[in-house]
């Protein structure tokens, strides 16, 4: 582990337990929380009450004092939305947690209600089979939230439609308040620089390109809540939020300074002072809302719509112009730099490196030690928090055995996971899935792999083969630039829905440097997208496809992959040539072998396993300098050439 100073040792890891005050869900039923919420309902005369997984930033993951939907459910998966009324209380998420939540939720007064399409409508639809509500209250019945913690377009979309039945949403109280008993604080860890070399491009000239952008738009303020936007930007870095190196704050951009809202005793002196330099000034984050009403009237706001609260945009005085786009940031930091991605690929070849010493383990472990899930995750992170300017992990390690492999956000407790080997050989055969990534200095990763336990099965190498065929037909596409996500999720699909499959999750998702694992705005999925989330030059992009056999096992093939532009477009073309455009195509980034044990070459093409060998040939190349003794014979094994 590098040498960080105090800062980065705040938190082992930044590993907590699991999720939010897991042992008090046992001494304190859930029951007994619901009905304290409905107290605060029939008090307050609300008719019903919705807690989303959210935090005044829309987090992805939250600290702990947002996790409210956690506490009052019980359900620990990263997504869904609790809706409690005076008699009936649902969680609503998609099907990446379905499994999870009905067993998380049996017996806790919480009814699952799977999401196949958009929420809003099921919210909505949810409340009015709540036939009692309306005529019970005796005038229009609310719906209460906390604005603070809702983003603005879905807050508006619910609302719409919620006035659309003679419902109204109450936004002004923290539904929370009051029921919650030491209810965690605000986090207290230190911010610091994300230094040279890594944060090769100074804060200063972000700042300058940032202005150039509102400008453009007319904008003479601009307010950043999103916590990789405003990490990004400043060159700061924090260990507020697990898994994500970031802090909470807000900013307050303007066209010649800007101010900083974060908890007292987070940014010390001397990094004051740098952040003074640039023209930074650090205030109070209980001030922010109270800068944001303060503005100037006659001043024009850029906000993000998708990327602001509700609560943050009421507190905009009437006076101000609000200009609705994208945040410039979300759209610069998605496309990383030369500089940052030759950091990036060191980071894969480190990530690499401890991949292959930590397999090598298990396989000689295999039928010879304890191995269970946990073991793995145990291991696996060891060897990660060995390599150099490894700072943490990325997610939770996914790693699920057989039927723990089909639930795609899986994650193995001490209370519940399933063993593979002991002393006296393996426990079962089957297929182990394992899905995990690191924070790096230089880089964030993020890979799944699948590893035969004994021989696999003829059904588990077409599953197999199908997913890998999807995974490298993505890989080799070119394609021209501003391509949107459907039109490439489609390829990735191909080879299942040629065989009458398909899995339920969207193909890739954006990847930050040294931020968040999930960054947009690119993603590759079916979901209908905007023109931002086009593909352009320097997005990392994930490329995952999967198939999911419920009860039997879980197949998902995961690289990391850089857009590049192609020169030529196309080889009868000169660079540029205005009938083809500008092309792009797919770097790998992902540095580990993919086993080739469960694959059925029948299903395979001459070029599809020639690229296969050309990828472990690189893989080989690029990690054997890093590797020895036993680690490297595993690399040799596993690289080895297909035959067609």
């Amino acid at each position: 582990m590098a040498t960080w100073g105090p800062v980065f040792f705040l938190r082992a890891d930044w590993r907590r337990p699991p999720p939010v005050n897991a042992p008090d869900l046992v001494s304190s039923p859930i029951a007994a929380r619901l009905q304290a919420l409905r107290t605060r309902l029939a008090d307050k005369g609300w008719q019903a009450a919705l807690i989303p997984s959210s935090d005044p930033h829309l987090s992805e993951y939250l600290p702990e004092r947002w996790q409210g939907r956690v506490w009052l459910s019980g359900f620990t998966g990263s997504s869904g939305t609790l809706m409690v009324s005076g008699k009936q209380a649902a969680l609503f998420t998609d099907s990446r947690y379905w499994e999870q939540a009905e067993a998380e939720l049996a017996g806790s007064g919480v009814d699952l209600v799977k999401l196949d399409g958009p929420a809003v409508p099921a919210y909505v639809q949810w409340l009015l089979d709540q036939g009692e509500l309306a005529t019970a209250a005796g005038h229009q019945p609310s719906l209460a939230v906390d604005g603070t913690v809702m983003g603005l377009a879905q807050t508006q979309m619910l609302s719409d439609a919620l006035a659309a039945r003679q419902w109204q949403l109450h936004t002004a109280d923290d539904v929370l308040d009051g029921i919650w008993p030491d209810r965690p604080g605000l986090p207290t860890a230190a911010v610091f620089e994300h230094a040279l070399p890594y944060a090769a491009t100074p804060r200063s000239d972000k700042l300058s390109s940032l202005r150039k952008a509102m400008a453009d738009k007319g904008a003479t303020h601009h307010w950043i809540a999103t916590l990789d936007d405003l990490a990004w930007v400043l060159n700061l870095r924090g260990a507020d939020v697990d898994y994500n190196p970031v802090f909470l704050g807000h900013a307050l951009i303007g066209l010649d300074a800007a101010q900083l809202f974060v908890a007292q005793g987070k940014v010390d002196a001397a990094l004051q002072a740098r952040l003074q330099a640039d023209g930074i000034a650090v205030h109070p984050y209980e001030q922010a809302v109270d800068a944001l009403k303060a503005l100037p009237v006659n001043s024009t706001l850029l906000i993000d719509p998708k990327r602001i609260t509700w609560g943050l945009r009421e507190a905009v005085p009437a006076g101000v112009k609000v200009i609705e786009a994208i945040n410039p940031t979300t759209l610069a930091k998605s496309r990383k730099t030369e500089a940052e991605a030759d950091f990036i690929r060191e980071a894969m070849e480190r990530d690499g490196a401890a991949m292959c010493t930590f397999y090598a383990r298990l396989e000689q472990a295999l039928g010879r030690e304890h191995v269970s899930e946990l073991t793995i995750d145990e291991w696996l992170s060891a060897e990660r928090a060995r390599q150099p300017g490894y700072v943490s992990l990325s997610f939770p390690t996914i790693a699920g055995f057989n039927a723990n492999g089909a639930l795609p956000h899986y994650r193995a407790t001490p209370e519940s996971h399933a063993p593979i080997s002991t002393p006296q050989g393996l426990c079962a055969e089957g297929l182990l899935l394992i899905d995990s990534g690191a924070q790096y200095l230089g880089g964030t990763t993020d890979i799944t792999r699948v590893w035969p336990i004994g021989t696999p099965s003829a059904a588990q190498k077409r599953d197999y083969t199908l997913v890998l065929k999807g995974t490298m037909g993505l890989s080799r596409m070119r394609f021209p630039r501003g391509t949107l996500g459907p039109m490439l999720d489609a390829i990735a699909r191909a080879p299942l829905w040629e065989h009458g499959m398909d899995f339920g999750h969207g193909t890739g998702h954006g990847v930050g440097y040294f931020l968040n694992v999930h960054e947009g705005p690119q993603s590759i999925s079916k979901a209908l997208p905007d023109a931002n989330m086009a593909m352009q030059p320097g997005m990392i992009t994930s490329i995952e496809p999967a198939l999911y056999r419920p009860r039997q096992w879980g197949i998902r093939i995961e690289n990391l992959v850089l857009n590049v532009t192609m020169t030529p477009a196309v080889p009868d073309a000169a660079p540029g040539s205005p009938e083809h455009g500008e092309y792009l195509a797919f770097e790998t980034l992902t540095l580990c072998p993919i086993d080739t044990r469960c694959i059925d070459l029948s299903l395979l093409r001459d070029d599809e396993i020639a690229w296969l060998n050309g990828y472990h040939a690189e893989v080989r190349k690029r990690l054997s300098p890093l590797l020895t003794g036993d680690a490297l014979a595993w690399l040799i094994t596993r690289t080895a050439p297909l035959t067609p």
